[in-house]
């Protein structure tokens, strides 16, 4: 999808200028790629719009800039945009300039067609595995989104990413060995109340292997800990206190004469 886009090229930079732009109900941004970067004022309208076709990372964009020193019609991609958490509004946008003649990586997302699945319909559960792909291509065919039919599957069945078929001059970058989408048998009653069961006794039970765990962990690092103590007070000490004790022992002996 491709969206219009008119912008004004700004010198004023940093957060004062983008606080003043706001205060205006305008929104800064900035466009970068192709060896150039530019500081931008854009109309909040036109960004919105953008946004509001769920859009935002495969729209190509056409921007027409004013103020711009050359090439004032340039082709971008919205790479990122920034939210006020409270209010809502776009606070910073940014763009990423591109050559409609050089491949771009980008990811896309992934919408699954054919309605439920059929062993959806016998009472499997559906396994989005992936949301979005990530895939190589000239601007020209890039597309909105990839189409994966799944409403063949039966239970225990899935397709990987080798099996989704791929459009003339997009190539998929993701491993072709992932599961995009599966079906995976419902679980019974039985093995229900098993799993149930297990967790209860678990739980009861391992409280007290914890604290023995505990235990040992610390009576081992305290004995470590000991034992690196007593070296270091035997090598600064140990010749002094091996001097001590004949002396002792022989004002001892004197005492009983």
């Amino acid at each position: 999808m491709k969206f219009e886009l008119a912008v004004t090229v700004r010198e004023k930079t940093g957060k004062g200028a983008a606080r003043q732009l706001r205060r205006e109900g305008k929104i800064p941004g900035v466009l970068y790629g192709q060896g150039e970067c530019l500081l931008l004022t854009i109309e909040p309208d036109s960004l919105v719009k953008i946004l509001k076709a769920q859009a935002g990372g495969t729209a190509l964009v056409s921007l027409t800039l004013t103020g711009a020193k050359s090439t004032p019609n340039r082709t971008a991609l919205l790479r990122d945009f920034q939210v006020d958490p409270v209010e809502g509004n776009v606070l910073h946008a940014d763009l990423f300039e591109i050559s409609m003649n050089k491949p771009i990586r980008v990811k896309v997302p992934l919408h699954l067609t054919g309605g439920v699945p059929a062993g959806v319909k016998e009472g499997g559960i559906l396994h989005h595995n992936m949301r979005e792909l990530h895939i190589e291509c000239l601007p020209a065919v890039l597309p909105d989104f990839i189409e994966v039919d799944a409403s063949g599957l039966n239970i225990s069945q899935g397709l990987h990413l080798k099996d989704v078929a791929v459009r003339e001059g997009i190539k998929f970058l993701d491993d072709p060995e992932h599961m995009v989408v599966s079906v995976a048998a419902p679980m019974t009653e039985a093995k229900l109340e098993s799993l149930l069961a297990s967790g209860v006794a678990g739980a009861e039970g391992g409280k007290e292997p914890e604290v023995a765990g505990k235990g040992k962990v610390e009576g081992a690092e305290g004995g470590e800990a000991g034992k690196a103590g007593a070296a270091a007070a035997d090598a600064k000490g140990g010749d002094k206190k091996g001097a001590a004790a004949p002396k002792a022992e022989k004002k001892e002996a004197e005492k009983k004469k």
